[in-house]
């Protein structure tokens, strides 16, 4: 069978891209917690290998669970429960899950009997739990129940991770930030830059600031 170019980006998803630095920056965790995540409960993978987008969308699902309450153990449970019952590898990258700051619950059809508005508490081994949650895990935004696309600089910035833009490299407005970053270091302006690439001054910004170059620093002004 033929794949189309619509198809393509799906290839990108376990394909090793992401080094460990990178995928701790992003997650805001030490590198050091993404290799014990990875040993205790994610997706094993080889020696100083990347991450694919699936193995660092698990480990952003844990670093956001972790950041809303809760603990380990019960973040382990609920993979362990979840990937089986739905026979999937990385059950946190590809089905919808929500955290009300004790438990992780996940969205499931064929587990909810069809109940409407029913999530099923997965590291509580399935029992049935009503949505009546406040979603902390506002920062992933799903299509067919798989995360693809992270905000990962919060769930009201515009920098995204989407394995359908620019080979899944953090992006603003599609323009990939580690592109302004470079042409800032090469002595462009951030007006000079949002002209270029048609974005509002603010959006260069938050790219670079995300990027770590901004802090404290002021950017670079326009000389007329």
């Amino acid at each position: 069978m033929v794949q189309t170019n619509a198809d393509l980006w799906k290839r990108r998803l376990y394909v090793p891209n992401y080094r460990v630095g990178e995928a701790a920056r992003y997650a805001k965790i030490d590198p050091q917690t993404v290799a014990a995540w990875q040993k205790r409960l994610l997706s094993e993978r080889e020696k100083r290998a990347e991450l694919s987008y699936l193995q660092l969308i698990e480990l952003a699902v844990v670093a956001a669970a972790r950041k809303a309450g809760m603990k380990l153990k019960d973040i382990e449970a609920a993979r362990k429960y979840a990937g089986a019952k739905l026979q999937s590898e990385f059950p946190f990258a590809e089905y919808q899950f929500k955290t009300d700051g004790k438990h992780l619950l996940f969205d499931d059809a064929e587990l909810t009997d069809g109940k409407p508005d029913s999530w099923v508490s997965a590291d509580q081994g399935g029992q049935l739990v009503w949505k009546e949650i406040v979603n902390k895990l506002r920062e992933f935004e799903y299509q067919d129940g798989r995360v693809l696309r992270w905000r990962v600089a919060g769930p009201k910035s515009p920098i995204v991770i989407d394995p359908r833009i620019s080979f899944g490299a953090p992006t603003i407005y599609g323009i990939a930030t580690w592109a302004i970053k470079g042409r800032f270091q090469a002595g462009e302006s951030d007006q000079e830059i949002a002209d270029d690439f048609n974005i509002k001054v603010p959006d260069v910004r938050k790219a670079l600031k995300f990027e770590g170059l901004l802090g404290g620093r002021q950017s670079r002004a326009t000389v007329h």
